[in-house]
């Protein structure tokens, strides 16, 4: 129960964290706020990190190997990498439409995989 509620979390914080990162980059599209500044933008991004935390920092405690959980600090940083950048390429082709999700790029996260696998063999 531990492990999927910890890459539940993870998958959580990681949507807010990469529309903190990257959600501001079509605000110029957003007539609402075509006009603000960057530091308005940084405040907003902010706000946002804020609810990443909320869930990155539970799933972290909980996930842990040394409070109660299933997993070592290295393979909870390596899931976490790896759930980053699979909500980055769903986050990216939903809303950056010019953004192209090319074999190169499976090749790397298939290599990145590959990581995940020898991260956690025993």
């Amino acid at each position: 129960m531990k492990h999927l509620l910890t890459i539940l979390l993870l998958i959580c914080s990681n949507a807010f964290m990469t529309v903190a990162w990257y959600g501001h980059l079509k605000f110029k599209d957003m007539k609402w706020a075509e006009s603000w500044g960057l530091l308005a933008i940084i405040l907003i991004s902010w706000g946002i990190a804020f609810f990443e935390y909320c869930f990155q920092v539970p799933a972290n405690r909980i996930g842990f190997r040394g409070t109660g959980g299933p997993f070592s600090l290295v393979e909870l940083k390596v899931l976490q990498e790896v759930i980053t950048l699979v909500v980055f390429v769903v986050f990216s082709t939903l809303f950056f439409k010019t953004e192209t999700f090319r074999l190169n790029h499976l090749i790397g996260f298939l290599f990145l995989i590959l990581a995940v696998y020898f991260i956690f063999k025993k």
